[in-house]
């Protein structure tokens, strides 16, 4: 063989070999997605981006690298794939340290829970996927649904599992802890552990107990049972319905979505490194209908939202089919990395015990559960104009055992919202008569007919 063809067969080889470890690559880098599905009191973020930690908002897709903190007033729940949880208390902080998705479908999550109190309510519905909680040196690895709550402290921690059970690998052997039952790991001993019969209540038990009630009762509603994704459903079974549009199929719709409502008047453009801006919507239901799927707009009927979409990847800029005319598409800003805030949305710490609705608001401001028949609401609304409803009392805190945080990293921010916006108030919902005008995006633009934003979808 001639040196040349020795040398074209090398560099095939080696072309073969590249690409094969390309492609190893790949199937570890998917960008896969999160959900930050509850946000109450100031909660901080760090994006990964160079530029600490910040202000967090409801609905911001979490990726691979990323932080969650909470300050002393703060709440947050975040929200996978499968529908499983992890709820965070004030002056606790959890790192996303992987969140990957193999080649095979398989999802491989692996959370640091540096310091305070959460709970995890897993649930196991994706048979393939890996699941695992690290804290100082132990580590949780779930293979059965398991709902427990796990404490992180300087010189110890303590487990209790409320459901199911599990086990904790770490430098005293490992130990097995049941429904009902608790451990306790002294640090200071290499990490020994005690295990007792009997699980100590806890101040922030009552308000995980709350969302999880929340959850398993609005998952079961509504017209799509089957979703692949569980992420988001809840919220939507709330804070809206589905109805039959002759021509167009089933599409939802959210409660007091009024005349001049279009579904991008509240929210913000979020840079992501290796994604670039993404929108993150300010509804409390704004998760799926963002991510996948297509907002379409109807004459005589308004913006409903069409589920699908769901095997490609997730959309970081909404689809959007036959907008109507001097309707402003959303486009992500050219050039930065901060925050682009649209609309104005009101922003407090702390939830209302009384929240004025209006028609056009589309819930924002409504916290989840706070009543128990949002329909019923959205008919007065459609009659008045506006509705006040009274809220339930927050769960009480009191003194909890988690640490404070030590060492302050960045000014704090709140992004709980509540009283919905002043837009239009006057109108039909639930699929009732709309007119988009899509006022207040960042960019200008016009159409008519069928046409659609390009959407952005990483894979």
């Amino acid at each position: 063989m001639s040196n040349r063809s020795l040398g074209k067969w090398l560099a095939l080889g080696l072309g073969l070999i590249f690409a094969f470890a390309t492609t190893v690559a790949f199937a570890e880098s998917h960008v896969r997605i999160v959900r930050l599905s509850e946000v109450q009191g100031t909660v901080e973020i760090d994006r990964n981006t160079g530029q600490g930690f910040e202000k967090a908002s409801l609905n911001m897709p979490l990726i691979e690298g990323m932080k969650v903190a909470s300050k002393a007033d703060g709440r947050a729940e975040i929200e996978f794939e499968d529908g499983s949880t992890v709820r965070i208390t004030p002056n606790t902080r959890v790192d996303f340290s992987t969140l990957s998705l193999q080649d095979s479908g398989a999802k491989v999550s692996t959370l640091t829970l540096v310091r305070g109190l959460a709970y995890v309510d897993y649930s196991a519905k994706q048979k393939d996927s890996d699941f695992t909680l690290l804290f100082k040196d132990e580590k949780v690895r779930f293979e059965k649904a398991v709902h427990f709550r796990i404490g992180v402290q300087d010189k110890g921690a303590e487990l209790a599992v409320f459901n199911g059970d599990l086990k904790v690998e770490g430098n005293s052997g490992t130990a097995e802890v049941s429904k009902n039952k608790s451990v306790t790991f002294d640090f200071a001993n290499d990490g020994k552990f005690t295990l007792a019969k009997n699980i100590e209540e806890e101040p922030f038990d009552t308000w995980d107990k709350q969302q999880v009630k929340y959850q398993q009762q609005y998952a079961r509603k509504g017209s799509y049972k089957d979703y692949p994704f569980g992420y988001g459903v809840s919220d939507l079974n709330y804070y809206g319905n589905y109805s039959n549009v002759p021509g167009y199929g089933s599409m939802w719709q959210p409660y007091f979505a009024g005349v001049g409502w279009d579904p991008f008047l509240d929210g913000s453009w979020m840079f992501y490194p290796g994604v670039g801006y993404t929108w993150v919507s300010a509804y409390p239901w704004g998760w799926m209908p963002y991510r996948y799927g297509t907002w379409n707009f109807v004459p005589g009927y308004g913006w409903g939202w069409q589920p699908g979409g769901f095997g490609g990847g997730w959309y970081t800029v909404p689809a959007v089919t036959n907008p109507p005319q001097r309707f402003r598409l959303p486009q992500a800003p050219v050039r930065g990395t901060a925050t682009v805030v649209v609309g104005h949305p009101v922003v407090s710490s702390t939830v209302p015990r009384r929240v004025t609705v209006q028609n056009g608001s589309a819930g924002l401001g409504v916290p989840r559960g706070a009543v128990n028949n949002l329909n019923k609401v959205s008919r007065q609304v459609e009659q008045k104009g506006s509705a006040t409803i009274s809220t339930p009392p927050a769960a009480r805190a009191g003194t909890m055992s988690s640490p404070s945080m030590a060492g302050s990293h960045a000014s704090p921010g709140a992004s709980h919202t509540n009283a919905g916006p002043s837009h239009a108030n006057t109108g039909g919902n639930r699929m009732g008569t709309s007119a988009g005008s899509g006022a207040g995006h960042p960019s200008a633009g016009s159409s008519g007919g069928r046409s659609s934003a390009p959407p952005s979808r990483p894979h």
